[in-house]
């Protein structure tokens, strides 16, 4: 899955159009920036998307925004916009994960069981983060 990082970074982001995107953030520990492709949830807004966090808690780029929240997004036409990231609360997580289990029954079938199998459980707890971009009009490097 390295892969769509190279294409992200030369520009070529938007042949993913809105469903894939690059998040950059700072590692928690190194101070680093580093990199990962993560597919949308959904798009509630154009300045907000939501990701999950395929394996749970473990994930080091979940770890990294709890230190660190400012990150930088990459999708579609957009290339490296700053951005904010929250992690949602329990409830919000499951409506937004509703929303995708509807949308994308057979991508949303393969994440539940892999989380259920990393958690040892039916109904696994898959963190949502939502990252918020600059309003339109404000700025995109």
């Amino acid at each position: 899955m390295r892969a769509p990082i190279g294409m992200f970074r030369i520009g070529l982001g938007f042949l993913f159009g809105e469903r894939l995107l690059l998040l950059e953030h700072i590692g928690r520990t190194s101070g680093k920036a580093r990199y990962v492709v993560l597919e949308t949830v959904s798009r509630p807004t154009p300045n907000e998307i939501l990701v999950a966090s395929g394996f749970g808690t473990r994930s080091q780029w979940l770890q990294n925004l709890r230190a660190n929240a400012q990150c930088f997004v990459s999708i579609g036409r957009i290339r490296r916009s700053p951005a904010v990231s929250e992690i949602l609360d329990d409830e919000s997580a499951r409506r937004a994960l509703a929303g995708y289990a509807l949308e994308h029954p057979k991508a949303w079938q393969q994440l539940n069981a892999l989380m259920g199998e990393l958690a040892g459980t039916a109904n696994p707890e898959i963190p949502v983060v939502r990252l918020t971009l600059p309003t339109r009009g404000g700025s995109s490097q």
